[in-house]
């Protein structure tokens, strides 16, 4: 079985490197992004499964770059993450084609789960 490939997407140093160790452990090919163009370039270079975004990036933000990696691959799994609670941003993450979002801080396990349920082909709750 082909490894699962995992994008990590925030401007904060330290949780890329969490959700990285988090998500190797698992058994994920992990990739890191501080922005917007990075995320694209490996977005268009590797072909994640799964993106994890963060929804607040200086200069392209969390629903720009969620708009730009459905038109490059709409069948790329996203899961936004944010630090505040806009729902209307969320809402309109959901319709580009968000599958869930976490709001920081988040539990790690939680999202453990949901990221292993969707890459490997089970329901989302």
């Amino acid at each position: 079985m082909e490894e699962k490939k995992v994008l990590i997407v925030d401007d904060q140093n330290g949780i890329r490197i969490l959700l990285m160790e988090v998500f190797s452990s698992e058994g994920y090919k992990t990739f890191q992004a501080a922005n917007g163009k990075m995320a694209l370039e490996i977005v268009r270079s590797d072909s994640p499964d799964l993106v994890l975004l963060d929804m607040k990036i200086p200069g392209m933000d969390g629903l720009e770059i969620l708009k730009h990696i459905k038109e490059v691959n709409p069948d790329i799994k996203v899961i936004m993450m944010t630090a505040y609670g806009e729902l209307d941003m969320i809402k309109e993450a959901t319709e580009l084609g968000a599958l869930m979002h976490f709001t920081k801080p988040f539990d790690i396990d939680e999202m453990r789960v949901a990221v292993n349920m969707l890459l490997k082909g089970g329901a989302v709750i």
